[in-house]
C-alpha cells in the first residue's frame, strides 16, 4: 500500500512540477480547471447527490465562474499590452478582495474544528448548502492559484505546493514515530499534535530555504517564514474539514481515481484550503515593498 502511495505520489508531483514549469497561464488555469471539476464531482458524491443530472449542472455552475475570472484576467493582460503596463498585479486588485471571503471561511472552519469538533461532525445542513460550500471552496482554491502562478511566476507556485507536500510528509513520519496525542480523534484518529507541529517546523524551514535562495531582506524572509508556517496550520484543518464530510457520509475517500490514495479530493484538500491563505499573504508581502 505504501509502495503504491509513493510510487502514485511520485508521478503526480512529476506532472505537476511540468505543468507548473513548463505550461502557460492558460494552459495550466485549464489544468487546475479539470482537477477542480472532478473534485466537484467528487464532492457532489460526497453531500449525497446521486442524480447525474444534478451532478452535472454542479459542474455547469463551477464553470460559470471560472469563465468569466479566466476572461477578466485575459481582458487584464490585454490591457497590460496594449498601455505597456510591466506588472499586471499593479492593476489587478479588482479581483483580489474576494480572496477576503475563503481565508475568512477556512479560519473559521479552523476555529470551529479545534474548539469543538463533535459540533462539527453532528452539524446538519441542506445539501443544496452543502454544495454551494464545495462550489465556493474549489471555485477559490483554482482562482487563487491560477493567481498565483499568473502573476507571481512559476517559482513562487511550486515553492506553494512542495510546502505543503513537505508539510504533509513530514506531518506523516513525525506522527508516526512520536506522535502520542491525537490532534481530533473523532475526526482523523491518524493525525496527532506531534506530527502537526512537525509540519509547522517544517514550513518554517521551508519559508527559511526560500529566503536564503531568494536573499530576501531580514523583514521580508521573516514574513515568508511566518506565512509559510500559518499556511501549514490552515491546510492541516482543511484537510480535517473534508475527513469530516467523508464521516459524515461515511465513506474512508472522496473516490477511487488515484490507486493508493483514493479521490482526487483525497489529495488536494490540504491545497483547496491553503491555496486562498497564502495568495492573500503572498499579495500583501509584495503590496509591502512595492
Amino acid at each position: 500500500m505504501l509502495l503504491t502511495r509513493i510510487i502514485t505520489a511520485s508521478v503526480l508531483a512529476s506532472l505537476i512540477a511540468l505543468a507548473v514549469f513548463q505550461l502557460p497561464s492558460d494552459f495550466f488555469s485549464l489544468i487546475l480547471a479539470i482537477i477542480a471539476l472532478l473534485a466537484g464531482w467528487e464532492w457532489s458524491n460526497l453531500v449525497g447527490v446521486n442524480s447525474l443530472v444534478k451532478r452535472g449542472l454542479f459542474l455547469v455552475l463551477m464553470v460559470i465562474p471560472m469563465l468569466g475570472i479566466h476572461f477578466w484576467t485575459q481582458l487584464l493582460e490585454l490591457t497590460a499590452t496594449v498601455f505597456d503596463f510591466t506588472d499586471i498585479r499593479s492593476y489587478s486588485g479588482a479581483l483580489e478582495w474576494l480572496v477576503i471571503a475563503p481565508v475568512l471561511f477556512w479560519i473559521m472552519m479552523m476555529v470551529m474544528i479545534r474548539n469543538a469538533p463533535g459540533g462539527v461532525l453532528k452539524l446538519q445542513m441542506k445539501t443544496r448548502y452543502k454544495l454551494f460550500v464545495g462550489w465556493f471552496v474549489l471555485v477559490a482554491a483554482w482562482m487563487f492559484l491560477s493567481r498565483l502562478r499568473a502573476f507571481y511566476d512559476s517559482e513562487m507556485t511550486m515553492y506553494f505546493l512542495l510546502l505543503i507536500w513537505t508539510a504533509d510528509v513530514a506531518a506523516y513520519f513525525v506522527g508516526k514515530k512520536f506522535g502520542t496525542v491525537k490532534l481530533s480523534p473523532d475526526i482523523s484518529p491518524g493525525k496527532t499534535v506531534q506530527g502537526m507541529y512537525g509540519a509547522l517546523i517544517s514550513g518554517a524551514v521551508c519559508g527559511v530555504i526560500l529566503s536564503l535562495i531568494f536573499k530576501f531582506p531580514m523583514m521580508i524572509a521573516s514574513d515568508f517564514v511566518l506565512l509559510s508556517a500559518l499556511t501549514v496550520l490552515v491546510s492541516i484543518y482543511g484537510d480535517l474539514f473534508f475527513s469530516v464530510v467523508k464521516r459524515q457520509r461515511g465513506v474512508k475517500d472522496s473516490g477511487s481515481l488515484l490507486p493508493g490514495h483514493g479521490g482526487i479530493l483525497d489529495r488536494i484538500d490540504s491545497v483547496v484550503a491553503a491555496a486562498p491563505f497564502f495568495y492573500a499573504g503572498v499579495y500583501l508581502i509584495y503590496r509591502s515593498i512595492s
